[in-house]
């Protein structure tokens, strides 16, 4: 039996990268099932996410996933009043998996298809925790693909105002981590590791863009871990890996928490947002959280569950959409760079 018009019930799909999720939300915020089956061990050998095979695992288990989804919620297709999927920004061969089994699925149950950007529904996961927040917000969007800052003026309503000029933070991570040999994912193995060590301890470089207060730059940071540990080899010297890995996560931390809490007082904006993956960082939210709070700005973040890929903050989004009346046609299709706020159909 359908819910009444008041009542939405959503799956999300979520296949962007190498997470295969689906997940159902009633009205945006109460989470009936959020299944997410990872592909870390898969490409931990290869020291990174290899594209072809996330695409062919998320073909393997698309429909177990589904299905475990749906048993789960305790509810049937004939019950959902719509479908939200990631279909950018992302790998485009991982994103056709899930925009593909959206579309047909939808197609074939006679079901509202909503098209979701990827990044935008990392900042609904916010909204799934925190519904009564009140725009406007400044959210900080760190993940292995993503760092950015957004203002966000109301629903569907953003303005880009900080990003990245290279690598972002989570990609710096991962690759710090690779040079020091601590394994994949790099962010959880550089958190934990830098608590045993002193971030004073090496001297490592801040980018500060010129004419870009809120812009990143972490390249050069990655690239100075390198010619370090290099030195030290040359030398013969041992790299103390506990200080060298606080060294460069305060680095980075450094440049997130200082340019957000900027654009959150230039903004005149009371409470920020963390999202994505690196939102999980201990240190990072009780950085932002000091600081912001010393300028009288509050700050939020979502359960880790939720800052990771998932499929409940694609149907969350997904929610608001079909309250707008925002639609996909059935010419959706994946888009590996998808702007945010400008969606393509």
């Amino acid at each position: 039996m359908r819910l009444n018009k008041n009542s939405y019930l959503i799956m999300g799909i979520e296949t962007s990268c190498d997470e295969t999720s689906v997940a159902i939300v009633k009205n945006g915020r109460e989470i009936l099932a959020n299944i997410i089956a990872s592909q870390i061990d898969l490409h931990k050998k290869f020291g990174g996410v290899v594209p072809e095979e996330a695409s062919r695992k998320h073909v393997e288990l698309i429909n177990p996933v589904i299905q475990e989804a749906l048993t789960s919620a305790g509810v049937s297709f004939d019950d959902l009043d719509g479908i939200g999927v990631s279909y950018g920004p992302g790998l485009v061969g991982a994103l056709l998996v899930g925009v593909m089994t959206a579309k047909s699925l939808a197609y074939a149950k006679g079901i509202k298809l909503v098209g979701v950007n990827h990044v935008e529904a990392h900042m609904y996961a916010n909204f799934l925790e925190y519904p009564w927040l009140e725009f406007p917000l400044i959210c900080l969007v760190v993940s292995g693909g993503h760092s950015q800052i957004v203002y966000l003026a109301g629903h569907g309503e953003y303005e880009l105002i900080g990003t990245t000029r290279d690598d972002a933070a989570g990609e710096a991570f991962d690759k710090v981590a690779r040079v020091l040999n601590l394994g994949y994912p790099g962010g959880p193995a550089i958190d934990k590791l830098a608590r045993e060590g002193n971030p004073k301890a090496i001297e490592l470089p801040r980018a500060r863009l010129k004419n870009d207060p809120y812009g990143f730059s972490f390249s050069g940071l990655k690239t100075a871990v390198l010619n370090y540990v290099n030195r030290c080899e040359q030398k013969g010297e041992k790299v103390h890996l506990p200080d060298l890995a606080a060294s460069f996560q305060q680095a980075v931390i450094d440049v997130l928490v200082n340019n957000t809490v900027l654009a959150a007082k230039n903004y005149n904006v009371k409470t920020i947002l963390l999202a994505g993956g690196v939102a999980v960082n201990s240190q990072l939210r009780s950085e932002m959280k000091e600081k912001a709070q010393a300028e009288g700005i509050g700050v939020l973040y979502p359960s880790p569950i939720l800052c990771t890929d998932n499929a409940a903050m694609v149907a969350c989004l997904a929610y608001y959409k079909m309250r707008q009346g925002k639609f996909a046609p059935w010419s959706l299709n994946a888009t590996a760079r998808l702007p945010l706020g400008k969606d393509l159909y």
